[in-house]
């Protein structure tokens, strides 16, 4: 079985559709004094709060926490089932992070 490919769309879709039980987990962010990512060992899923950039960036942002996408085809987008939590699993030039519910 075959499962349908993760898009830009499919990833709003999914905020959207369980903004009240969202889930955010950073594990990895751009650091610009080192000028790459830097890996966060720490990383633990907490709830989604409303961004403070999502008035500058609201297309990237999608007004939550965490949340910081690239566009132009440059986020890559997998499924997440872990740890009791289902989702989606982003990564880009920007960093990692996964967006989940409890399952």
């Amino acid at each position: 079985m075959t499962q349908k490919k993760i898009t830009l769309a499919t990833f709003k879709s999914f905020v959207r559709k369980n903004a009240d039980n969202l889930m955010v987990k950073n594990k990895s962010s751009f650091d610009g004094m080192t000028d790459c990512l830097e890996h966060n060992a720490n990383a633990e899923f907490r709830p989604a709060r409303p961004s403070d950039w999502s008035i500058k960036f609201p297309k990237n942002t999608l007004g939550i926490q965490g949340i910081y996408l690239v566009g132009s085809s440059r986020d890559y987008f997998s499924p997440f089932n872990e740890y009791g939590m289902k989702g989606i699993s982003v990564y880009n030039c920007c960093g990692s992070f996964v967006v989940a519910i409890p399952a």
